[in-house]
């Protein structure tokens, strides 16, 4: 594809800036701005890319992935407001989920180590680390909020609070997890995933595409589960103080 195709495809961004103008909506300006970093952020990569894998240094693939690290960390802890020492909790969740889906693939002998290989497959599991930990503190704050009471309650009772939390917890959990699994549930018949797709619009053999989508598909899988319950089960203890009364979400007050 030329830069030239690629200009003709913006018609794709006039529709949703006509239909957000038409019916008043406000998002023009999101959708600019989203489209114009989309823009920036991406060539940038793919000249960053395109360095990296020529020269097939380890320590620039360390490099790329401590970058998305901590970008991804960066956008999580807004999310994370009110949980004490949340981003530190985001940091070492996505460095475990790292650490134990690379560790696997490559000890295994799954993937070569390359960068061609290892960077983007490290996007992948950070990615979708971060936006599972984004589902999960979202429900998961919303389920504190909503049963302080209950909590309260039970611990009063002589509860801990491992047992004041667990419904909550478990629930915020359960909600992050679900989109993964039901997506996969439907894939291949309800959509052609986008590395599939990708790989198989690049020339590659559907079979192998279809089997490195596999490998995507059971890693994100494990990132669903671990992001999780790492930052589920390293957040609740923040909402308790040492006598084990209940604190709540601690807002910094402006």
């Amino acid at each position: 594809m030329t830069f030239a195709q690629l200009s003709l495809s913006l018609v794709f961004i006039a529709i949703p800036l006509a239909l957000t103008l038409f019916l008043k909506l406000g998002l023009q300006r999101d959708i600019i701005i989203a489209t114009v970093r989309s823009i920036i952020q991406l060539l940038i990569i793919g000249y960053i890319l395109t360095f990296v894998f020529e020269s097939g240094s380890v320590i620039f693939i360390i490099l790329m992935i401590m970058l998305m690290i901590a970008a991804a960390t960066q956008n999580v802890i807004k999310k994370g407001e009110g949980i004490p020492g949340i981003t530190l909790m985001i940091v070492i969740t996505l460095v475990v989920v790292e650490l134990v889906t690379m560790g696997i693939m490559l000890g295994f002998g799954i993937i070569p180590f390359t960068p061609e290989e290892v960077i983007p497959i490290s996007g992948m599991v950070i990615g979708n680390c971060m936006v599972l930990s984004l589902l999960f503190l979202n429900k998961f704050k919303d389920e504190v909020e909503r049963s302080d009471e209950t909590i309260e309650l039970i611990l009063s009772m002589g509860g801990k609070p491992k047992t004041a939390i667990d419904k909550s917890l478990k629930s915020a959990i359960q909600t992050s997890m679900i989109p993964t699994i039901e997506a996969q549930k439907t894939m291949g018949l309800v959509q052609l995933p986008g590395m599939m797709s990708g790989l198989i619009i690049g020339g590659a053999d559907p079979i192998e595409a279809v089997m490195y989508q596999l490998l995507v598909l059971f890693l994100i899988l494990t990132t669903a589960s671990l992001s999780s319950v790492m930052v589920g089960y390293m957040s609740y203890p923040k909402l308790f103080n040492q006598k084990m009364q209940f604190i709540g979400l601690t807002y910094n007050s402006k």
